[in-house]
């Protein structure tokens, strides 16, 4: 059985279909990457997924369960880990706090009233010295006392990858992990995630426009296109499948040049700069 499934997964907004009839499933221990025009429906796809946005038809299934009726909280307590493109951190709290209170999420019992005057001393201790494993992980921790409106974006994302880590989810799922971060900072995020896939019991979804990460990362490659799965399988096979090349290239399978007569690009990228659907 899949780890997680989507079922004729579907969303309209008016007379629009942002995603249609969308039925995927992945399997434990491996990384899917999600491509596709800008406003193709990969973000769109993902609101589904982690309930953000509310489906017009179809299911969500988690290791069998269907998911589809729970908010986006209850979600992530089944086991979906989210990351957005955005930032969605606690600003007025430090690195640290941040980090622990995800940590104290996933205890049981006493850990998830709050640390307080009564709380054991042994239990703070814990929930700090996993904080402070998870910031070393991600290049964090001389910053751990910093508060979070002070960091540059680059640390933003990679503490928004740290309260994923945090909350130890089932699924975990990136969208554009590395965008607005430069040459150093991406390097630390990409590893983070190679490091996960080391952990057969989990499965990572990732939405990335840049293909030589996808190209490295991904054991295979699904294609939304105008919010439908137009293509799934191994990398190698669907870059080089026709209607990707169509579809995201915009190269005519008939004589390989562009639609506009210009020559093929090098590599994949989006054909539009429009915006993301909701």
């Amino acid at each position: 059985m899949s780890l997680l499934a989507t079922q004729d997964l579907t969303v309209r907004f008016g007379g629009h279909v942002a995603v249609n009839a969308v039925t995927c499933a992945f399997e434990a221990g491996t990384l899917t990457a999600i491509v596709g025009p800008n406003g193709a429906g990969k973000t769109t796809y993902f609101n589904l997924i982690s309930g953000q946005l509310k489906a017009s038809a179809g299911q969500v299934m988690l290791d069998g369960h269907d998911l589809s009726r729970l908010s986006p909280s209850k979600r992530t307590r089944a086991g979906l880990g989210r990351a957005f493109q955005l930032t969605n951190l606690f600003p007025r709290l430090t690195v640290l706090e941040n980090i622990r209170l995800a940590v104290q999420a996933t205890r049981p019992g006493r850990h998830r009233h709050g640390l307080n005057l009564w709380s054991i001393w042994s239990d703070h201790r814990e929930l700090t010295a996993r904080a402070d494993e998870i910031l070393v992980a991600v290049a964090l921790g001389e910053k751990e006392n910093e508060l979070v409106a002070n960091l540059p974006h680059g640390d933003q994302r990679k503490l928004e990858v740290a309260l994923l880590m945090a909350l130890e989810p089932r699924v975990f799922m990136f969208d554009e992990p590395t965008a607005g971060m430069n040459a150093v900072e991406a390097p630390v995020i990409l590893n983070l995630i190679r490091k996960l896939k080391e952990d057969r019991t989990k499965t990572i979804l990732l939405v990335e426009h840049k293909m030589d990460v996808v190209r490295e990362l991904a054991d295979r490659i699904i294609v939304l296109h105008n919010g439908a799965l137009v293509a799934d399988g191994e990398p190698a096979d669907v870059i080089a499948s026709p209607i990707v090349q169509e579809a995201y290239l915009g190269i005519s399978p008939r004589d390989g040049t562009a639609q506009d007569g210009s020559a093929p690009s090098s590599g994949l990228a989006p054909r539009a700069a429009r915006s993301e659907a909701p």
